[in-house]
Formats: C-alpha cells, sequence, structure tokens
C-alpha cells in the first residue's frame, strides 16, 4: 500500500503562489534536507496542470548539474487535468476521467509526492486522499495571492510533528484526523 504526501511553501497568512517571488531567502540546508527527503521517500511525483506546465517548461531545461534535475526529469510523473491531450515530459501520464479512483489505484501502488499543485492538494484534502501535508511555514505575510485553503472549505487535521528551522520557518506535518 502507498501514500500521497503533498508538500507546500506557504506564507503566514496562507499565500501558496509564486513562492519563488518570497520563498528564496528562507531557503538553507535545514529546509534542502527536508525538501530532499520529501522527493526521495517518493516513486512517483503527481501534479495539477499548472504546476505541471511550469515545471516541464523548466526542468527539461535545467542544469544537469543540479542534482534534483535528474530526480525531477526521471521520475514518474503524473498530471491531474481534465484540458491537457497528452504529458510531452519524460516520464510522464495523464490522470483524467473518475479521479478520485484513477488516484486511489495509483495510491495502492505508488508512495506519490505533490510539490505545488494547491487546487489539486485541496480537492484531494477534501477527498481524504492525502496521508501527509506537509507546510513549510515562511515568516512572512505576503498580502495577495492564492491561498491553500478556500474560504468555507473545512479539513480536521492533526499535527503529527514540527520543527522550527534557523530561518524561522515551521515544518509542519499534518496526518488526516480520523472521525
Amino acid at each position: 500500500m502507498g501514500s500521497i504526501t503533498s508538500s507546500l511553501f506557504i506564507s503566514l497568512d496562507g499565500v501558496i503562489e509564486s513562492p519563488e517571488k518570497w520563498h528564496f531567502p528562507y531557503f538553507n540546508d535545514e529546509m534542502g534536507a527536508v525538501v530532499g527527503e520529501q522527493m526521495g521517500k517518493a516513486d512517483a511525483t503527481l501534479l495539477g496542470r499548472h504546476t505541471y506546465d511550469e515545471f516541464a517548461g523548466y526542468w527539461p531545461q535545467a542544469d544537469p548539474a543540479d542534482p534534483f534535475t535528474a530526480q525531477m526529469n526521471g521520475a514518474r510523473k503524473y498530471v491531474v487535468s481534465t484540458t491537457l491531450a497528452e504529458a510531452e515530459w519524460e516520464n510522464s501520464s495523464v490522470v483524467r476521467g473518475d479521479v478520485r479512483a484513477e488516484l486511489t489505484g495509483l495510491k495502492e501502488q505508488h508512495h506519490l509526492g505533490t510539490t505545488g499543485s494547491a487546487t489539486l492538494v485541496r480537492w484531494m484534502l477534501e477527498q481524504g486522499l492525502v496521508d501527509e501535508l506537509h507546510l513549510l511555514v515562511h515568516p512572512i505575510v505576503v498580502g495577495t495571492g492564492k491561498k491553500l485553503f478556500a474560504d468555507g472549505a473545512s479539513v480536521p487535521l492533526t499535527l503529527a510533528s514540527s520543527t522550527t528551522f534557523s530561518t524561522g520557518v515551521l515544518h509542519l506535518v499534518y496526518a488526516p484526523t480520523n472521525a
């Protein structure tokens, strides 16, 4: 039996959009180790359409000396999309149709990791498909941008662990609350 683990960079005010604009001043070896560990645990990557487009536009041309480049390009990738006809990026497949059933089936075969893909992560949380939610909470108020949780959404979670990095970033790990 596999799992779905989701990891997101998030600001104090819940913004997850455009972390490249506010995240990097807080990135250090502690965070790099967590990100690397999460990537290493997954035997496949699960992406939403927008994140897939961003990653597929970057990683195939990224610096081959960067160890993340080989890992990102070589990983098995599943992109959830109702509009993408074909996934061109190496080792990628499109998930469509009964997405819940498809992801449940993939979860039985793989340890799936998501990075970004907030719309997909939010939906999977609401569907009870996420086994672990890793939030790297940055000590910054971004003010505007897409947030992880929409108004009115209610998803009970249980804090499994918390770590404070020297930069003030909190690594919070949540698991589903069994009602």
